[in-house]
């Protein structure tokens, strides 16, 4: 595995463990906000650098952007485009609890629609560090370890696909916020699922991928386009779950069907399987 691709694989392979170490000692918050007007904890910062060092050294890489920062970092030639959010679930860091990279491979300069997405995975810093990639069409998971010989990814499970039955769900947002339509579609939800929400958003989809079930941001009263971003979260995370064989959604159409037109986007996001995003649209409309 010599291609582009694979090489930004392995750099955020290797990177994990340094986010992870990272963690310690950087849970106060910085005096500056993201460009989307949250505080930064100093461990954002912290992977966020640590990610636009090694992927902006990778030939083939043309740009790297997150979250964390306003504008796009060019480096040259390439043709691929990378879009991160280094910490997902940053604010977990105060409660110790699960947190997440999202790592989103375009071929089309950023703000990039859903289907210029190459490869999509997320790590999860849980007990265990893993990672699922998305790629051709197909979801790998892998266990990261770091060991005294250097950083080693070995597969978990091949050709991940979201269970038929499923068995969680989580929904973001305050209930007092949620559009009527929404909440009436939660109250039959909960009836039939269990309840798993944590705080972060790759943590919740992990649940959702290892389940089966339905996570959602979706339109607020209070921001119609929900919390999450187009680019580092609501794309990569659809795309991993279509290609596990579920489906996502922004209330009415595949996430990978938005039409970007801001680095920055705000849009709901809907994930899981395709029955519960099907009547969560027909919910909604």
């Amino acid at each position: 595995m010599s291609d582009t691709v694979s090489e930004i694989v392995d750099v955020v392979t290797e990177t994990a463990p340094d986010v992870r170490a990272g963690l310690t000692g950087r849970r106060e918050y910085e005096t500056s906000e993201n460009p989307s007007g949250e505080q930064m904890l100093a461990a954002d910062r912290h992977a966020d650098e640590l990610l636009e060092e090694r992927l902006l050294a990778v030939d083939g890489v043309a740009g790297y952007a997150s979250e964390e920062r306003e504008e796009i970092v060019e480096s040259g030639d390439g043709h691929l485009h990378v879009a991160c959010d280094p910490l997902d679930g940053s604010s977990n860091l105060k409660s110790n609890n699960v947190m997440g990279t999202i790592l989103a491979v375009y071929d089309e300069p950023l703000p990039a629609p859903g289907r210029a997405l190459v490869a999509a995975g997320y790590v999860l810093y849980g007990p265990i560090t893993t990672l699922v990639l998305a790629r051709d069409d197909t979801v790998t998971e892998y266990v990261i370890d770091d060991t005294d010989e250097g950083v080693e990814r070995r597969v978990v499970e091949e050709d991940v696909t979201i269970p038929a039955d499923p068995v969680v769900y989580g929904f973001g947002g305050r209930v007092p916020d949620w559009h009527d339509d929404f909440e009436a579609f939660v109250r039959e939800i909960e009836d039939e699922l269990k309840l798993r929400y944590g705080g972060a958003m790759i943590g919740d989809v992990s649940q959702v991928m290892e389940y089966g079930g339905i996570f959602a941001y979706p339109a607020l009263q209070s921001a119609e386009n929900g919390k999450l971003r187009l680019q580092f979260e609501g794309n990569p995370i659809g795309y991993i779950v279509e290609c596990a064989g579920g489906r996502s959604s922004d209330g009415e159409q595949s996430l990978l069907d938005v039409e970007p037109d801001r680095l920055h986007q705000r849009v709901p996001v809907h994930v899981g399987n395709t029955e519960l995003i099907e009547r969560l649209e027909g919910a909604l409309h």
